[in-house]
């Protein structure tokens, strides 16, 4: 029992959970934020807000809503909100005079697709455990509802997007994912434009699958071309044949609908997550950063293929092995050949120089290092993305002894 005989009991939190599943399965996707501020003042709670994360992955942006707290965006970087959306733990924000702001994120899985903020009088370890409960559920109603409205989206959205880039949203797997052996996290610009860039993975058993591709040209020739090649690397996935064939299967099917004078670089990964071990094919593309203790250590270099739908010949896959921490960072050429505000085409070189500086300064995890990384670059060439830039990251936990062990 809480304070002024509010019930916040294991058996009340139960009760509570229970009737918010039951409640929502029924409900369509506009009024789910409204009934999860409405069973919050079942214990006390008020000022409920939901924040989602906005496209360009800057700003948590409020759902509208009745009985919902509805506030300007927050930053990413540098508010409460932000600060437990990059960490992924709750929050907790005294307030004057009285009461305590608390932040949770929202957790589907292990990708963070936003953040529930509310206050409460005062806060004891059941309402911690309650509260996290009811996070993961709100995050899963919101991404199952998802699948068939807009509301999320348009309130995700803070600009004007593409046609080519509503394609390419659609496709991408979630922005995260974490295991205890591996995770991984990427970043797209311009949000609201990209069209040819993109990335996929999945974790089947012990190996990580990875491709990060640009198709060439932009606008949605390069979208329709990028869609095809992410579709034809799905299905080769998804029927279990090796790396080399996988390359084969993309550049069949690049080569059949666009003909010889289109084509698609990429890199295609293998990473077993027990062991460390990786298989790399390098298809045209910049060659990925080996991350070693905040540095960059070397090149991840690998005998060069023909970019996807040039009918190359069977690749050369190149073994590397990874140290626990190490991570490795894959990007597309528009990283390295847009212009600095010097003028100068900005370089490899100096790429790895914000890699550098960044390792010196602690690390708030993958997703926000990440992150800081994104917003370095575009700092450093003022803003400026005449074309697609992609980063993605894998960062190797080492493998568990035992990766049931999570669930003790």
């Amino acid at each position: 029992m809480g304070e002024e005989g509010v019930d916040r009991s294991e058996d009340f939190g139960e009760r509570l959970l229970g009737v918010l599943l039951d409640r929502a399965r029924l409900l369509p996707p506009q009024l789910i934020a409204p009934l999860v501020a409405e069973e919050v003042t079942r214990i006390g709670g008020r000022d409920v807000s939901i924040l989602l994360q906005d496209y360009a992955q800057e700003l948590l942006v409020p759902l509208p809503g009745r009985k919902l707290h509805v506030s300007q965006p927050e930053p990413i970087i540098d508010s409460p909100a932000g600060r437990a959306f990059l960490r992924g733990g709750v929050l907790e924000v005294p307030l004057a005079p009285s009461g305590i702001r608390m932040y949770l994120p929202l957790l589907d899985g292990s990708d963070t697709v936003g953040v529930m903020a509310l206050t409460l009088d005062a806060v004891g370890d059941d309402d911690r455990r309650l509260l996290s409960r009811l996070s993961c559920l709100v995050a899963d109603m919101l991404v199952a509802k998802n699948a068939y409205t807009d509301q999320f989206f348009r309130a995700r959205r803070r600009e004007s997007m593409s046609v080519s880039a509503e394609i390419q949203w659609s496709l991408l797997p979630p922005m995260s994912m974490s295991v205890p052996q591996v995770e991984v996290a990427g970043i797209l610009e311009p949000a609201y434009r990209i069209a040819g860039d993109s990335f996929d993975y999945a974790l089947n058993d012990n190996i990580l699958h990875v491709a990060v591709i640009d198709a060439m040209g932009h606008g949605l020739d390069a979208a329709t071309m990028a869609t095809v090649a992410i579709g034809a690397y799905r299905h080769a996935r998804r029927v279990c044949i090796s790396l080399a064939e996988k390359y084969a299967v993309m550049d069949d099917a690049i080569s059949r609908q666009f003909g010889p004078d289109h084509f698609v670089t990429a890199q295609l990964m293998h990473v077993n997550v027990a062991t460390g071990e990786m298989q790399l094919v390098n298809a045209g593309h910049p060659a990925p950063l080996l991350i070693r203790d905040g540095r960059v250590v070397r090149q991840l270099e690998s005998a060069t293929t023909l970019p996807v739908g040039f009918g190359g010949e069977e690749p050369q896959i190149r073994q590397h092995t990874l140290q626990q921490g190490d991570r490795v960072l894959c990007y597309t050429d528009g990283i390295i050949e847009e212009h600095g505000n010097d003028g100068e085409q900005f370089g490899e070189e100096r790429l790895i120089h914000c890699v550098n500086r960044l390792g010196e300064e602690p690390s708030h995890g993958l997703r926000a290092d990440l992150r800081r990384l994104s917003h370095t670059l575009k700092r450093e060439r003022r803003g400026r993305t005449s074309d697609d830039a992609t980063l993605f990251m894998i960062e190797w936990h080492g493998g568990a002894a035992d990766p049931l062990a999570v669930l003790d």
